[in-house]
């Protein structure tokens, strides 16, 4: 079950992702260009600012292992 964020506006925030670019929101005066031009590095939430994750890593999937998830696709269409 996840939990849920409302900040002070009521605003429902359900993913911490998007409670942190909200926050980044907030702290810029709702200036998405300001959140882009940041200077504040030493804040916790700076490599978070666009409601990313900076540090995951793109999945990379060999060739077998692509064959064999569109093959689960295929099956699960299939039958659906």
């Amino acid at each position: 079950m996840k939990a849920k964020l409302e900040d002070y506006t009521g605003k429902k925030i359900e993913k911490p992702l998007e409670a942190i670019k909200e926050k980044c929101l907030d702290c810029s005066v709702y200036d998405e260009k300001e959140v882009k031009l940041c200077s504040c590095t030493g804040c916790p939430l700076w490599p978070f600012r666009f409601g990313t994750n900076p540090y995951h890593r793109k999945r990379e999937l060999t060739e077998e292992q692509r064959k064999a998830a569109a093959e689960r696709i295929s099956n699960v269409r299939k039958k659906g």
